[in-house]
């Protein structure tokens, strides 16, 4: 009895307890099974000589611990091995393998190569990342500033199938999306970027302005070229493999439909006018229409306008457009300032915290006397703050623009906001004052002499003070053209005879940080000799420099250390150079140096990629330490090359405190990175204008930078190179040479001695110690 009542009260409970006695089984006979295997197959991994334990490999799993925790083993090069230096890419997208957006290309021919190819290029082209040019003409010559593509064949179709091929081979994985229209479209290029923007890049796409095929299905579309379309990525490389196919088996005339058949053939894909919620709007554009009088919603909204039979209807177009997209920025500005000044009621601050003009950064506010942000005074001739330390210089150039510009806006404010009660009319501008605030932009303070005239007519000269403000806009990225990191570097040390001895240090140091790490780099000595010095019977006193530059030889395999001797009197760095361009060829990239310099590897590598061939010269501004006496305060050493005392830290504000190592010294100019070709064409130019004694007078107040500056249509790059690191020292200045380069110098040396504050000290402990 007792029993059956308690198999009734475990009845419910047995199919669990079955359940758990079979798992614990299995699992018992499971590990039973593992243990008698043998040994675990991963400490037998860890044993193999291909395993972690190997000499090269950076981990190792201790088998000592259960959790096989790993252990950092020190990295150890052979110095019987070759060293191999690693080349990373230029940028960390192509590493990435991250693409551009969109690539736009033009289909174009013979006739309009010159007149609507180049009107659409001074349109859009500053807005795509790649405009691409493609026609059938061979051998067509490109204007200036345009790529174009030459098929050799005029026929449509060829064509259209040739630039397919082209696109696919050669920008098939930098670009997501591709836009191909003719020459005779105008595109939005803002809204058309846009519209890539917001459009997903992993699906096939073929959008533009759908039109019917003659007697085909209603699905059977195909994009209208002349109002352009849109390529997907992923639908090009579909299409690649069918294009050899659709060239021979369909016929049209047109490119547009022959491409829209071959997707709908081979891979049953039409053309779409909308797509994900964005829609492909486009105008055909009557004859003979006038731009200025459209004001229709379709014409307003288009993407593309369709046709354009002249350049001149091309850029009245593009002005149109771009009044319109300047006046919708404008009623944005307006509605985002409404808002703010109604939530600015509502903050801690109140109305106080509004800043002016509203929605921009309030003014910066200094911390310190120090960081007080100066205004420079001008007048319409003159100004008072100039460049080369003179109290007054005339007003020219693009300053004297940027003024004038300034009284044009404010007069133009002026009037449209007292019309038609007054009118302004400038007669003086009295004083000026600007300054650039780098939270900000440039502020100008106009004080106006203006003539007010009434309705009525009556006049009246008014004197009122304006407050301006030209904002920073919106930050792009200047195109520039490629550069390699693996140009070599050809340095140019021109030695004195009075930096001899210094010049062994150089050679050491060149040895610790260019040839010791394999940079692909070259060293010219450039011996200067005096009148009397070196002659015949006279001791060498380059002989010390030339037994370094052997040794090195000697020490490094393979490497040769060049030296040439001139004899000057008075050596200008100008004819210095003319020597050293004659021994090389036209595609040496140049780093003219001095004997104080130390190149290091970051340096080189900035001199390749600042310095490009027929666009840009690099001339860095190097960081002179000040004179140890005056400056003894020192941080710990810094890395190899730059000086067994580097700045602590460079240009450390003397006002709290900090002791100033140095100064970007922006006097100095001997150090530069150039082209050879780029440094013959200046010289062929100044040799053009100047002829004679005007050409050799020139010569001797020149220095390098000088003549790029002046005589070349380079962009001249000057930059404080951190890596450049001086050790302080007294410059020999030349009287013999310019008074524009002696005065340079000495105030070189001058300004080197010390900061404000050491030379403040300097002179209060003179002064004590003659009291005393």
């Amino acid at each position: 009895m007792r029993l059956s009542s308690l198999l009734a009260l475990l009845r419910p409970a047995l199919p669990l307890i079955l359940g758990l006695s079979l798992g614990c089984s299995l699992s018992l006979l499971r590990v039973s099974w593992i243990q008698g295997e043998g040994e675990d197959p991963c400490v037998e991994a860890v044993g193999e000589p291909g395993g972690p334990q190997n000499p090269d490999s950076r981990t190792q799993l201790d088998q000592s611990d259960e959790d096989f925790k790993p252990r950092i083993v020190p990295y150890y090069r052979d110095p019987n091995k070759p060293y191999k230096k690693v080349l990373r890419t230029r940028y960390i997208q192509t590493e990435l393998g991250s693409r551009e957006r969109l690539l736009v290309a033009v289909l174009t021919s013979r006739a309009t190569l010159s007149t609507l190819a180049v009107a659409v290029n001074r349109t859009v082209a500053h807005h795509f990342p790649r405009l691409l040019y493609f026609t059938g003409q061979r051998g067509a010559r490109a204007p200036a500033g345009m790529q174009v593509v030459s098929h050799g064949d005029e026929r449509p179709a060829w064509l259209m199938s040739e630039t397919l091929r082209h696109l696919h081979t050669h920008f098939g994985a930098d670009y997501d999306w591709f836009f191909i229209m003719q020459d005779d479209t105008y595109v939005q290029a803002p809204r058309l970027a846009a519209l890539a923007g917001h459009l997903s890049i992993n699906q096939d796409l073929y959008l533009g302005r759908a039109e019917e095929f003659i007697g085909a299905g209603e699905q059977a579309r195909y994009c209208h070229g002349g109002f352009g379309y849109l390529l997907s990525r992923s639908l090009l490389l579909r299409l690649r493999p069918h294009l050899d196919g659709c060239r021979g088996d369909i016929l049209s005339a047109r490119p547009d439909e022959w491409l829209g058949r071959c997707l709908i053939d081979s891979l049953g894909i039409g053309c779409v006018s909308q797509h994900q919620g964005q829609q492909y709007r486009s105008f055909e554009l009557a004859k003979n229409r006038d731009p200025e009088k459209e004001g229709s919603s379709a014409f307003l909204s288009a993407f593309a306008v369709h046709p354009v039979s002249e350049g001149t209807l091309m850029y009245r177009l593009h002005k149109r457009f771009s009044a319109l997209e300047l006046e919708r920025a404008y009623s944005e500005i307006e509605q985002l300032q409404a808002q703010i000044r109604n939530l600015t009621v509502l903050t801690p601050e109140g109305e106080a915290g509004l800043s002016w003009p509203v929605g921009l950064p309030a003014p910066f506010t200094p911390h310190s006397r120090f960081e007080v942000l100066g205004w420079d005074y001008f007048t319409e001739q003159h100004t008072f703050s100039c460049a080369d330390g003179a109290p007054k210089c005339p007003l020219q150039g693009a300053s004297r623009a940027d003024v004038g510009d300034a009284v044009e806006t404010a007069l133009e404010q002026l009037n449209r906001r007292y019309q038609p009660r007054l009118r302004f009319q400038k007669q003086q501008l009295l004083n000026g004052y600007r300054r650039f605030d780098p939270a900000r932009g440039m502020e100008y303070t106009l004080d106006l002499l203006l003539e007010c005239v009434t309705q009525r007519g009556h006049r009246r000269a008014l004197a009122r003070r304006v407050s301006l403000l030209r904002p920073l806009s919106r930050v792009e990225i200047l195109p520039m053209p490629y550069v390699t990191e693996a140009t070599r570097v050809q340095l140019v040390l021109p030695l004195l005879v009075a930096e001899a001895a210094a010049a062994l240090a150089f050679l050491e140091a060149f040895a610790a940080s260019v040839l010791e790490p394999r940079e692909h780099a070259l060293l010219t000595l450039l011996l200067v000799y005096g009148p009397r010095e070196g002659g015949r019977g006279a001791p060498d006193p380059f002989l010390g420099v030339k037994a370094a530059a052997a040794e090195l030889e000697r020490r490094y395999p393979g490497t040769r250390l060049a030296w040439l001797a001139v004899r000057a009197e008075a050596p200008s760095q100008v004819r210095l150079m003319d020597v050293v361009s004659k021994k090389h060829p036209v595609d040496t990239l140049f780093f003219l140096t001095t004997v104080w310099t130390r190149p290091g590897p970051e340096v080189l590598n900035r001199c390749r990629m600042n310095a490009i061939s027929g666009w840009q010269a690099f001339f860095p501004v190097h960081f002179q330490e000040f004179n140890p006496a005056l400056s003894p305060q020192r941080s710990p050493p810094g890395p190899p090359g730059a000086g067994p005392y580097p700045p602590s830290p460079p240009g450390a504000d003397p006002s709290r405190g900090a002791p100033v190592g140095g100064r970007f010294d922006r006097q100095a100019s001997a150090e530069g990175c150039f082209y050879n070709a780029d440094y013959l064409a200046a010289r062929a130019r100044l040799a053009g204008e100047l002829a004679g004694q005007e050409e050799e007078e020139a010569l001797e107040g020149l220095e390098v930078m000088d003549v790029f500056l002046r005589f070349s249509g380079l962009h001249l790059f000057r930059a404080v190179e951190p890596g450049l690191v001086q050790k302080f020292s007294l410059r020999d200045c030349n009287p013999r040479l310019s008074e524009e380069l002696y005065h340079r110098c000495r105030l070189s040396n001058l300004e080197g001695l010390g900061g404000r504050a050491q030379l403040a000290m300097a002179l209060f402990e003179q002064e004590q110690a003659n009291s005393t």
